[in-house]
């Protein structure tokens, strides 16, 4: 019994070792891939708009990987494609990949194109057999590559091109090979993208500054056309690879060679004895029926040459052009000239190049409509001025009725601020008489608990409270003294009168009393024993600013604060006294409940005072 004990023991021992011989291996063989793919990303990174090394990483990467012994990329590019980087290949076999080959019929490329994920072939040589000529599979054969995997290179749907992994035996790729390569395409597909897109960055910003550099020399020679004409002439040449060129301007009936660019003298010499021709399907007289542009990829190749037209004989013998490329200059509707741009081989110009040179001719009539456009802008000059100082003017005054807002906005309510604004007037914030009513409260202990609490803690509870409370004196429209820790002063009827100001300083005191008493409850579950009580009066104050140039504060002062301030001190907590006039003007609520007379400190005989329950 304890023999097949050990005999167990020792098999699952020999399971488990093979188990983890197994994860480990896969363990190792995803961190090879892992690290693989980061440092084909650090190569993408480290070679911005450089492809080759970012192919070369690829490819030798798939091949330590995936068990590849021959292969390439691929780019299909103008309906073929050609290997841009090959690895461990023959040269013969290379140097044809290189060459731009249309797809095969029945071949991987097609099927490709047709939009299969991958290819896979089981054995290029029998493939070869049934291709017998279709040189690329013959000398694949030849070389010995066995099965074969084609991955595509997409962005999105289109496809840019492939990878292709060869074996020099015939054993089909896994699936995680596959799923491999896919990954490395789709690295090849990035960086592709990214030089694509710093290609074009690159064109841009040089276009962008080809464009400032000619509207400086617009703006550094208003009237004078011919440094204007020779900078386009040399941007347009510099960035659309033109041989040379030709601004013409048209006086309504002929064409004059205004500003030239590298015109081979022959040509040159023809075209001073000679005037521009307007021969049928020549680029000017198409310019004058109104194309805006004419592109010959092939002058050569045209009727107007095979005729024997001879201004354009002349541009093709003397000049030795092939294609060419018209652009006209209008302002609306009206002809003002075109920009003539020469190659000596066939090469058509690329829909941005032709676009640049739109923008060089739009700059160009800028410059020719300089002239009319510096009269109207001096005949302008005092109105816009004038207009300025117009705007500026109210710049300033809605600069300073912002100021005075934001000054009031510190003790009044929001919507009484602006009104005062509005009015205009901020007399009624001078030095005067007038009965208030007056509304302070406060915190039951405030003073026992600032003295324990930390002074964060105490900051703390002040925000809140006085979050709470704010927004309050401002939905009932009060005049907000001043915040004094956690007393606060709030008035009614001042500066502008209110109807109904204590039954409306009440109202206030008994929302104040509700938000209060949820914090309350909050702060005492925390081990904050803390209270709140209000004190209302009723009675005649002298108000007005006080403070100083940088700081003025508008309050009130008499003995109606002193006795709101000395009520709101005799209240418990939760409770709500008011003076006996107060309570004569809000006697119909019917929550009123008569204190006995209240001595309170600084008022010499007692008072009688009502709670609002």
């Amino acid at each position: 019994m304890a023999n097949d004990t050990t005999i167990e023991a020792g098999r699952i021992i020999a399971d488990l070792r093979r188990e983890l011989a197994l994860r480990t291996a896969e363990r190792d063989e995803a961190l090879a891939q892992q690290t693989a793919t980061a440092e084909v990303l650090q190569v993408i990174n480290a070679s911005p708009g450089d492809l080759a090394p970012v192919f070369d990483a690829i490819l030798e990467k798939a091949h330590k990987l995936c068990g590849i012994a021959f292969g390439s990329l691929q780019l299909y590019e103008a309906g073929k494609f050609r290997a841009v980087a090959v690895r461990t290949m023959a040269e013969d076999l290379a140097e044809l990949l290189r060459q731009p080959m249309e797809a095969r019929p029945g071949f991987a490329s097609s099927r490709l194109l047709a939009g299969e994920r991958f290819v896979q072939i089981a054995d290029m040589i029998e493939t070869a057999k049934l291709l017998p000529d279709y040189t690329r599979a013959q000398l694949s054969a030849a070389h010995g590559l066995r099965t074969g995997l084609f991955v595509p290179l997409k962005k999105e749907d289109e496809l840019r091109g492939y990878i292709s992994a060869f074996r020099d035996e015939v054993r089909p790729f896994s699936d995680e090979e596959i799923t491999l390569l896919e990954n490395f395409a789709a690295q090849a597909v990035i960086a592709m993208e990214n030089a694509r897109l710093l290609t074009e960055t690159r064109e841009a910003l040089d276009q962008q500054t080809a464009t400032a550099e000619v509207l400086q020399v617009i703006n550094a020679s208003p009237g004078d056309l011919a440094p204007v004409f020779d900078a386009i002439l040399g941007k347009a040449h510099s960035l659309c690879g033109v041989a040379f060129g030709i601004l013409n301007t048209f006086d309504g009936t002929r064409f004059h060679a205004a500003a030239v660019r590298g015109v081979p003298a022959a040509f040159a010499e023809f075209r001073a004895r000679n005037p521009t021709g307007l021969g049928a399907g020549t680029a000017p007289a198409q310019i004058i029926a109104g194309e805006n542009v004419v592109h010959n990829l092939d002058l050569m190749d045209e009727d107007a040459y095979r005729n024997g037209d001879p201004n354009r004989r002349a541009i093709v013998d003397l000049g030795g052009v092939r294609s060419h490329l018209a652009v006209a200059l209008r302002k609306d509707t009206e002809l003002l000239g075109f920009i003539a741009a020469f190659r000596k081989e066939v090469r058509p110009f690329t829909d941005k190049q032709i676009a640049l040179l739109e923008s060089f001719a739009a700059q160009a009539v800028i410059a020719m409509e300089n002239a009319r456009l510096l009269s109207e802008l001096r005949q302008r000059t005092d109105e816009i001025a004038e207009i300025n100082r117009d705007l500026e003017a109210r710049v300033a005054a809605q600069v300073t009725e912002l100021e005075r807002t934001g000054k009031l906005r510190r003790f009044l309510a929001p919507q009484l601020a602006e009104l005062i604004v509005a009015e205009g007037d901020e007399s009624i914030l001078e030095t005067h008489r007038r009965e208030i009513v007056v509304v302070f409260c406060d915190l039951r202990g405030f003073t026992a608990f600032a003295e324990r609490a930390e002074p964060e803690e105490v900051i703390s509870l002040l925000r809140e409270y006085h979050a709470a409370l704010g927004p309050i004196v401002a939905r009932y429209e009060g005049t907000l003294d001043h915040y004094s820790g956690d007393g606060i002063m709030v008035f009614f009827n001042d500066p502008l009168p209110c109807p109904d100001p204590a039954r409306r300083a009440v109202e206030m005191a008994a929302a104040m009393r509700e938000v209060a008493q949820a914090l309350l409850t909050r702060w005492r579950r925390h081990g904050h024993h803390i209270g709140f009580g209000v004190g209302i009066a009723q009675g005649y104050a002298t108000l007005g600013q006080i403070g100083f140039a940088e700081r003025m504060d508008y309050t009130a002062i008499g003995t109606v604060c002193n006795l709101a301030a000395r009520l709101c001190a005799e209240a418990r907590d939760g409770q709500i006294l008011i003076s006996s006039r107060v309570a004569g003007f809000v006697e119909d609520s019917g929550s009123l409940e008569q204190v006995e007379a209240v001595s309170l400190k600084g008022l010499s005989q007692p008072v009688l005072v009502y709670n609002l329950a």
